[in-house]
């Protein structure tokens, strides 16, 4: 996306990167069609966000290109949180693609939320991920998808907590930069 195009505070701005995200995850081979877990999505978002440590966190993967290509470049800063990082706008968010009809939401494991993109939320990524805009980020979570597909948020947690102790090492609330 050019930055004519993005306004990182925009609501539909991150309602359009979350149901790619949560679409994606649920195309990808080994996910049986749903992303499970808050906790995932979180993390998941934050490799697409930080495109420039996803090979730092995730074996044999390679760093996605940044929208700008600038791989310091971070999407949208999340801040640091009692699990990991994290994203405050991810409860209206959700909620906002839950009442349009464009995701569903049922209870998994020990009360885990199970995410998956309805018909009208997969005709929608698949609208978004054709205008050039959101190519790069569609890519980003596709990928993201593919490489985390068969790992639980926790793992992902961990991976991140291990392997980005510089990122990671900063007060609850604190920006991630």
């Amino acid at each position: 996306m050019t930055d004519e195009s993005r306004v990182v505070d925009d609501t539909a701005y991150h309602e359009a990167r979350v149901l790619l995200l949560i679409d994606a995850a649920c195309q990808a081979p080994g996910s049986n069609g749903v992303l499970n877990g808050l906790t995932k999505l979180a993390k998941m978002d934050f490799l697409v966000r930080y495109p420039h440590v996803v090979g730092r966190v995730i074996d044999d993967a390679v760093d996605i290109p940044a929208a700008d290509d600038d791989p310091a470049v971070i999407d949208d800063p999340m801040i640091r949180y009692k699990y990991g990082p994290w994203d405050d706008r991810y409860y209206d968010v959700l909620g906002r693609l839950l009442s349009r009809g464009l995701v569903t939401a049922t209870k998994g494991q020990r009360g885990a939320l199970k995410f998956k993109s309805t018909h009208a939320g997969h005709e929608t990524a698949g609208e978004l991920a054709s205008r050039s805009e959101w190519n790069t980020v569609m890519q980003a979570c596709t990928r993201i998808a593919s490489l985390t597909s068969t790992m639980t948020g926790n793992q992902l947690k961990n991976m991140i907590y291990e392997r980005l102790p510089d990122l990671m090492d900063r007060s609850h609330r604190e920006v991630i930069a």
